[in-house]
Order: C-alpha cells, then sequence, then structure tokens
C-alpha cells in the first residue's frame, strides 16, 4: 500500500497539484512575507541590503532587504505617552477628543518611523554598541542610584516597578538598540558650528534699529450697501467655519454633600478612652538629647583606622577624667560644623543620625562620656548633656482634640457610606439616576443644554465640565462616578442629551453672513485706499505732504527695534520686512492695524546693531545656539535623506 503512495504520488503531475494547492496558501500568508505591513503592524521601514543598493524591492526579492516593522503595541505605547505630555501640559484645558485626531497620530507614528530609519542606517554601517557602553550608560541614571552610587537592587526594583515592567536584559537591550540609533544624529548634531562672521551678522541683524514714520488712515467706513442672496450664499459656503454651533449637552445630578447629611452622633467617654489607649503614644513628646561629639576622621587602611581609635579612645578617657569637652573638641575633632562650637549638636531626636550614633547616644545617661563609637565617618566621643522629652499628655488634657477628631472620622464615614450606597444602586441600573437617588432621599437637578464656554453652576468645575463632554457618558448614557468638588461633598451626573458640533443654518446665520460680508467688504475698501497712497508714494510724493493733503495722523518712530511690538507687533514685522532705504529714498511700505485700519509707513534709516555693544558672554551663547542650530539641521537632514532612500508602509488602518 506504501509504496502505491508513493508511485502514484512522484512525476509531473503532481508537482502541478502541489503547486495549484500553493496558490491559495499563498493569499493566507501574513503580508509581512511578501513585503506588507504585517497585521499587527502599523509601519514598516525597509532598507536594501549593503551589497546591492540597486535591489528591487518587490517580490521574492524583497526577502534581501533589512525590514523593521512597528506594532500595534509600539505605538499605543508611544502614543499614550504623547497623551500623558499633553495632559500635563495642559492641564484642565486637555482635551482627549480632540487629542485623538488622525493628525497627532501620523506625527507619532511619524517620529517612530523615523527613528526605525536611523537604526537601519546605523546596521548598514556596522554600528555595534558594547557592553561597556552600555553599562555605563545605565549606571549612570540617577534613578537606579543610591547615594550618588549605582544600586543593582533598586536597578532591579525600579525595572520590575515599570510600565510596561521590564527584566535587566530587556532593558539592556532597550539602551543598546537606543544607542545603536542614536548615534549617527547625535554625532552629526554635535558637528555643527557657526563662523565668527556668521555670528556678528545675525548679532548686527538683532541689534538693527530702523526710523519709521506712519500714518494712519481713518476707520473703514461702515458698509450700508446691500448684500445680495448670492453673496449671502457664497460667503457663508466659502467660511463654513465661521458659522457653526458650538456642542452642548444637557445633564441631570444627584449631589451629595456632607454638610446637609444627618449630623454624626457625638462620640461617648468609652469610645474617647479607647481611642486615647490605642494612640496614646501621639501625645507623648518626642524623646530629644542634647549632645556633643568629637570626631576624629580615619582612612580605609587599617594603619590608619588604628591610630585613630587610639586618638578617640584617648580623649574619651580624658573627658571621663573630667578635662573641658568643649575645648577637647575645639582643639581636636574634625566635624566642621560643630568643632568651633565646642562639639555641640543641639538637641538629636531618633533618626537623624546614623544607626551606631544614634543607638549608643540614646543608650546614654545625662552626664555620661562614651567612646571610641566607630561610623561611616570615622571614631566618635561622645557626651550627653541633658535629656528631654518621653512624658505623655493626659486624656483629660486631649479630650476635647479625640472628640473633634472622632466626629470628623464618623461624619466622613457616614458619607463614604451613603454615597457608596447610592453608587451600588446606580450600578444596578447605571443608565437612569433618579430610581437610585430617590431611593436614598435625593433630589435630581438639571442644568442645560450648555456648552463648554456657557457652562454654569457645578458644570464650572473643570473635573464636571469635562466629564459632560466626554465619549463615555455622551455616547453611553450612563452614570458617571462620584466626582469630587471639594472634600466630602461630590456629584453624580448623567448626559441627558447632546448636540453635536454643526453648522448654523443659513436662515439662523443670514445676520451673521451679512455682517461679515459687509466688514470685508469695509476691510477690503480700507485696504485699496492704502495702496492707492502707496501708489502715489512710490511716484515720488513724500509721506509728509501726503499726510498733510489727505489729513492723515503721522506717528515718527526714531531708532525702533526690531523686538519692539510698535505700534504693533505686526506692524514691526512689516517694518523689518520692508527692503532698506535706497539713498536718500525711503522704503514704502502698508500694514494693516488691530482695529481695523491701515497704515503706510515709510522706514527712512536703518542702523545696523553695534556688535561691539554686545558683551562676549552673549556672543559665545549666540555661536553656541546657532552652531546647535546647524547640527540639529544637518541631524534632520540626514534622517530626511536616510528615509528617502528606504521604502516606508504605513497602514493607517491600525492608528
Amino acid at each position: 500500500m506504501l509504496q502505491k503512495l508513493r508511485d502514484k504520488t512522484s512525476g509531473w503531475i503532481v508537482t502541478v497539484i502541489m503547486g495549484l494547492l500553493m496558490i491559495p496558501f499563498l493569499f493566507v500568508i501574513d503580508n509581512s512575507y511578501l513585503g506588507g505591513v504585517g497585521a499587527q503592524n502599523v509601519a514598516k521601514v525597509s532598507a536594501p541590503p549593503s551589497w546591492w543598493r540597486a535591489a528591487p524591492s518587490w517580490w521574492p526579492m524583497s526577502f534581501l532587504w533589512n525590514h523593521h516593522e512597528i506594532s500595534v503595541e509600539d505605538f499605543r505605547a508611544r502614543f499614550e505617552q504623547a497623551r500623558m505630555a499633553a495632559r500635563d501640559q495642559q492641564g484642565d484645558n486637555f482635551d482627549p477628543r480632540q487629542f485623538e485626531t488622525t493628525e497627532n497620530k501620523l506625527a507619532v507614528l511619524d517620529q517612530l518611523i523615523d527613528e526605525q530609519v536611523v537604526r537601519l542606517a546605523a546596521e548598514d554601517a556596522h554600528i555595534v554598541i558594547g557592553d561597556t557602553a552600555v553599562r555605563d550608560y545605565i549606571t549612570a541614571i540617577p534613578a537606579f542610584q543610591k547615594d550618588g552610587k549605582f544600586d543593582p537592587d533598586l536597578y532591579r526594583m525600579t525595572l520590575a516597578q515599570g510600565n510596561p515592567p521590564r527584566t535587566p536584559d530587556m532593558f539592556d537591550q532597550l539602551v543598546r538598540t537606543s544607542l545603536q540609533q542614536s548615534i549617527i544624529p547625535t554625532a552629526l548634531a554635535q558637528s555643527g558650528f557657526t563662523t565668527k562672521g556668521e555670528a556678528e551678522r545675525l548679532l548686527k541683524l538683532l541689534g538693527e534699529t530702523r526710523d519709521v514714520e506712519f500714518a494712519m488712515l481713518p476707520p473703514p467706513a461702515a458698509d450700508t450697501a446691500a448684500v445680495s442672496d448670492a453673496e449671502v450664499d457664497q460667503w457663508y459656503k466659502s467660511h463654513p467655519k465661521d458659522f457653526l454651533q458650538p456642542e452642548t449637552v444637557a445633564i441631570e445630578f444627584v449631589e451629595l454633600n456632607a454638610a446637609t447629611l444627618p449630623a454624626a452622633t457625638a462620640a461617648d467617654e468609652a469610645t474617647l478612652r479607647h481611642r486615647y489607649d490605642e494612640e496614646k503614644a501621639r501625645f507623648v513628646t518626642a524623646d530629644q538629647r542634647l549632645a556633643s561629639h568629637i570626631l576624629i576622621s580615619a582612612g580605609s587602611d587599617a594603619a590608619s583606622q588604628q591610630a585613630a581609635e587610639a586618638k578617640a579612645s584617648k580623649l574619651a578617657a580624658e573627658a571621663k577624667q573630667g578635662a573641658d569637652f568643649a575645648a577637647l573638641a575645639k582643639a581636636n575633632s574634625e566635624d566642621p560644623g560643630s568643632k568651633d562650637a565646642g562639639g555641640d549638636l543641639g538637641w538629636v531626636e531618633k533618626g537623624v543620625m546614623v544607626k551606631p550614633f544614634e543607638d549608643a547616644l540614646f543608650a546614654m545617661k545625662a552626664g555620661d562620656v562614651v567612646g571610641p563609637v566607630k561610623t561611616e565617618f570615622g571614631y566618635h566621643v561622645l557626651k550627653l548633656r541633658e535629656i528631654k522629652g518621653g512624658e505623655g499628655r493626659s486624656f483629660e488634657e486631649v479630650r476635647d482634640q479625640l472628640a473633634a477628631e472622632q466626629l470628623q472620622a464618623d461624619t466622613e464615614k457616614s458619607f463614604s457610606e451613603f454615597s457608596g450606597r447610592l453608587v451600588d444602586l446606580v450600578y444596578k441600573n447605571p443608565t437612569a439616576l433618579e430610581p437610585a437617588a430617590k431611593e436614598v432621599g435625593l433630589p435630581v437637578q438639571t442644568l442645560g443644554p450648555f456648552t463648554r464656554a456657557t457652562a454654569s453652576g457645578i458644570a464650572t468645575n473643570p473635573a464636571v465640565l469635562k466629564a459632560a463632554f466626554s465619549d463615555n457618558l455622551v455616547e453611553d448614557g450612563t452614570v458617571s462616578d462620584p466626582i469630587e468638588i471639594a472634600p466630602n461633598h461630590s456629584v453624580m451626573i448623567r448626559v441627558t442629551s447632546h448636540t453635536p458640533e454643526q453648522a448654523t443654518p443659513l436662515a439662523q446665520a443670514k445676520d451673521s453672513v451679512i455682517a461679515a460680508v459687509r466688514a470685508h467688504r469695509a476691510m477690503e475698501a480700507s485696504k485699496k485706499a492704502a495702496d492707492a497712497l502707496l501708489a502715489k508714494l512710490n511716484a515720488g510724493q513724500t509721506l509728509q505732504a501726503l499726510a498733510t493733503a489727505e489729513q492723515l495722523q503721522l506717528a515718527p518712530i526714531p531708532g525702533l527695534p526690531r523686538t519692539a511690538p510698535m505700534p504693533t507687533a505686526a506692524a514691526n514685522r512689516a517694518v523689518f520686512t520692508a527692503p532698506a532705504p535706497v539713498g536718500d529714498k525711503p522704503s514704502y511700505g502698508k500694514v494693516a492695524l488691530e482695529d481695523g485700519r491701515y497704515a503706510v509707513f515709510a522706514v527712512t534709516k536703518v542702523t545696523p546693531g553695534n556688535v561691539a555693544e554686545v558683551p562676549e558672554q552673549q556672543q559665545t551663547m549666540l555661536k553656541q545656539q546657532l552652531s546647535q542650530i546647524d547640527g540639529a539641521a544637518a541631524a534632520k537632514a540626514y534622517v530626511d535623506g536616510m528615509r528617502k532612500r528606504y521604502k516606508v508602509q504605513v497602514q493607517e488602518s491600525q492608528l
């Protein structure tokens, strides 16, 4: 039987059949094998082999290429980092829905692609990161250091508690990859330079001043001409964002406030005494020691240790025999902080000194001298001058304090239990608030509709406003978790209606459209008047003569600096964008002012900045900044250039 099967499965017929069977198999293989982006990835960066730069990228030649893929998990982790950074930067103004845009996602993905591009370039250049470089980098990270030194236990613990948790091997590989892909861009960034001439030219531009005169045109006359329906329709369609109705919500809510709940019953005497017995240690004053010491430092070698210990023993013996401890400390102590004060350390509590010192000090009696006591700083001779503390306050002394604390605790407990009961009831029917509120005896209040800008009442609280416009409450219609307004004061809300941002119907917006058309006409008329004046100036008239003839207000500004927003920031930019005057002929220009008026101006003189007036330190700093900019531009140009050489595939549906 087996031989017959072998005979029947050999020859060209079987070869054809097997080939036909392979065709459907090819269609179920992950696309990444054939050169596409894998099902679990959002992008793929591919580079031709270093030994064949012109290798085609089509299958099966794509197997020769080097590929790095960006997984969905990597993208989501990086996007979450960007989200957290934006939230920290914007605070209560952060809107998670506005952040979830395709543009933001593509920007994050673009960064990840650039990282893979430089990583492929590093591999192509055969850059290898050695174990020593990885170790030196890790040991220099402050998060893994204790007392300024790398701590292996802290290192492992920090990695295990990270998000995501990592093993040392995983982190080593992460550092190795990061160093590998950063070497070329970092080297390029550090290679930037600026010549002295370039720096001086920029300083002259930055310090440049201009003599300028402004002639202010009168405000544009109000446009009262009729606006046709065709004009209204055209303006409305070409400016859709100007006529939007903002998103609105209406909510219902219940308010939980400890101040409106029945007051907690005052605790009885037995409860207070029980609390006192349990917390008696709170009412004991701290045990303190008034101490002095003499420190004899010691080296790391045995001889130095013995010499220091012997000297400390000798000083301890002298102090025990009645010698003046303060005088001994001034003459012999090597502690710069207490030596001049005769070794005085003041009142010392537990937890302040190193353990051997503290153990010895708190085992002494007033007047005792002990030593030598060895610590990491050397050998100490201790003198305990006085003891205080350790006395407890009686129940009667602290009864009122205990009663107030117990009442506060009982109030918080009652509020917590009441809030928990309401939450439990809501969870049974999460899309309805009234049944749960009715059962606990709280009124259901309503608010809205309101926008983010017109919120009132409890909706002015940032946390409430954020929840009211959140996707979860808007889309699901569920009741929120308790939102804290203040300690022991919270609300639970439910969105009862929602109107998304939408275009205002033309019938409602018509008056606004007409006003916008007329305002545009008036602005255009003012601009046309300014252009007419500019034409006269360029034809040879002077600004002074023109201002007199047209009855325009002149505003001369001599020595206008580049950085001064005068008369407005836009006007300053226009002045310094205008060409420099040639000979005695001024340079003219126009600018729109913030009140809708136009102004024409004449630049009569340009004075370059005086480099000699700039302190040497500022010149050096400017050169460094320019060099950094030059280096950053070189690094970016390198990444952009390599990206053009490589093949980048993006699967936007996975974002």
